[in-house]
């Protein structure tokens, strides 16, 4: 399996505010849709619930601890170690995205990293994506973007795998 995180950031790696993303990035959104369509998607709860739907086109993951009803196009995990485990040995590439959490537990298991790097800040954010060692990865710019007078950058970090 590969691990892929997909995350758009502020300048001090905000994440979300109240469940929410800060900002809204038309363009981001078609990106990540972009992105993901055609894989599996792994989130928190949260994030779950902070979607308007299930995502089209892809394979729904939530990894909660709660015992509650999901739609039937949802699979559920109750913790990254069993979904590790019945993933391990899959060619597939699965996309973590979200929340910070779930973000911070599969950092240091990440292949890629698609980062939206926003050249903004929010004062009032709640969640935080994890810093991580960028001198494991090699950094690629996909594209140069603009939003709602926002300027942010699609980033492609890939981890460097050494030798032995």
């Amino acid at each position: 399996m590969k691990i892929s995180i997909i995350a758009a950031i502020g300048a001090n790696n905000e994440l979300g505010m109240n469940n929410d993303l800060i900002w809204h990035l038309p363009n981001d959104l078609k990106f990540f849709k972009s992105v993901t369509s055609g894989h599996t998607v792994l989130m928190g709860r949260n994030t779950f619930y902070s979607l308007p739907k299930v995502l089209p086109n892809r394979t729904n993951i939530v990894i909660t601890d709660v015992d509650e009803e999901y739609p039937k196009e949802v699979v559920i995990y109750n913790s990254i170690e069993s979904f590790l485990n019945d993933y391990e040995k899959s060619d597939e590439e699965v996309f973590i995205i979200g929340g910070a959490s779930i973000y911070k537990q599969f950092i240091d298991l990440s292949d890629k990293l698609y980062l939206t790097e926003i050249n903004a800040t929010c004062e009032n954010a709640t969640v935080y994506f994890p810093k991580f060692n960028k001198d494991e990865f090699d950094k690629e710019i996909i594209k140069d973007n603009s939003d709602n007078g926002i300027e942010y950058k699609h980033v492609l970090y890939k981890r460097r795998r050494y030798e032995r």
